[in-house]
């Protein structure tokens, strides 16, 4: 998943469940690395990343 692809992954998340959204991509990863599923976990910590800016860039 590219860049640009996750931004709008992770805004639909923050759109869907507002503050839980970041809270879900973590759990989302942690699923994914117990599963041995590195590059997913690795898609869904970008994807917490650009929940957690965006919860940022609101709380300003």
């Amino acid at each position: 998943m590219d860049q640009k692809h996750r931004m709008q992954y992770a805004r639909s998340l923050y759109d869907a469940h507002g503050d839980k959204a970041e809270a879900e991509a973590a759990q989302k990863a942690a699923a994914a690395r117990a599963a041995g599923h590195a590059a997913n976990a690795a898609n869904w910590e970008k994807i917490r990343a650009h929940i957690r800016d965006m919860r940022g860039a609101g709380q300003g």
